[in-house]
């Protein structure tokens, strides 16, 4: 399963990787560039890519930038076919676009509820379907960047860990059927990362909080949330794109791979959890 053993591997690695104008997109592609893979970094608005450009010449990498909007099938087909016609190959996918959501069930309207969906799951859809027939082609490996809300359900991230939740779940049952092909399989699970909580989740901290009844709630989770960014505990994305680098890598990678120690214990709680209740009273501190 490992590209470096593939018998394509007289030409450099390819990897494309989305949502790399920020964050952990943006640092996955640096690290992945600088350990020799040719990286193909795609993002839905290429004007917003300065950033990315000036974190590649900092590193003395070259990235192949193109647009790719996880949410337009064709836009997904331009951009893969588009690496295959220019470089023959694919042997990874990084699927790191994604987008945060704060709100709860009774206040959230239905359409924003489906946005939600649409970027984080059916967007990962599309790119790893596109994908896999090259995937197969290289014995390759398709990387998906999930969240610990992807295995534990957070208060006011209703919509937000419901579509990590699927991408898990379509990720843990198309892994062993992959595997039988010769692709790998993974999951990256990180916890708080610097920088992205206020930025992602479309939500104006600064205007006040005004959700109604659940407003005493809010104010109490977005309190601990802030505290933790900080206070220093979130990770840098940096740190969060080495565990993207172990899945890209390793020889034989986890399924699953979390980020950090605190992660780690975090899920661990749910992987361990067999009647639910030790999620719901860990959870259930944070607004009561």
């Amino acid at each position: 399963m490992n590209p470096k053993g593939s018998a394509m591997s007289t030409s450099p690695r390819t990897v494309l990787i989305t949502g790399t104008s920020s964050g952990i997109g943006l640092a996955a592609a640096v690290a992945a560039a600088r350990a020799g893979w040719r990286t193909v970094a795609t993002l839905r608005d290429t004007s917003r890519a300065d950033a990315l450009r000036k974190a590649a010449a900092e590193a003395g990498v070259d990235l192949d930038i193109r647009r790719l909007d996880v949410t337009d099938e064709a836009s997904v087909t331009t951009a893969v076919e588009g690496v295959i016609a220019d470089y023959g190959r694919l042997d990874a996918v990084v699927n790191n676009a994604g987008a945060g959501h704060l709100g709860t069930l009774e206040n959230d309207a239905m359409d924003d509820i489906r946005k939600v969906m649409e970027v984080n799951f059916f967007g990962v859809l599309n790119v790893s379907k596109a994908a896999m027939a090259h995937l197969r082609a290289s014995g390759g490996r398709l990387i998906t960047v999930t969240s610990v809300g992807g295995v534990i359900g957070q208060p006011f991230n209703e919509a937000y860990c419901a579509a990590k939740f699927a991408v898990e779940g379509y990720m843990e049952s198309l892994a062993p059927v992959a595997r039988t092909l010769g692709v790998s399989v993974s999951v990256v699970e990180p916890g708080a990362v610097a920088t992205e909580f206020v930025n992602n989740i479309g939500f104006d901290l600064e205007a006040g909080i005004d959700a109604g009844p659940y407003s005493g709630a809010l104010r109490r989770y977005i309190d601990r949330t802030v505290e933790q960014f900080l206070d220093g505990s979130a990770q840098t994305p940096g740190g969060a794109a080495e565990a993207v680098m172990e899945a890209l890598d390793a020889d034989r990678p986890a399924f699953r791979i979390q980020t950090t120690d605190w992660a780690r214990g975090f899920v661990g709680t749910k992987l361990a959890d067999a009647d639910g209740s030790a999620v719901q009273a860990l959870t259930g501190a944070w607004v009561a």
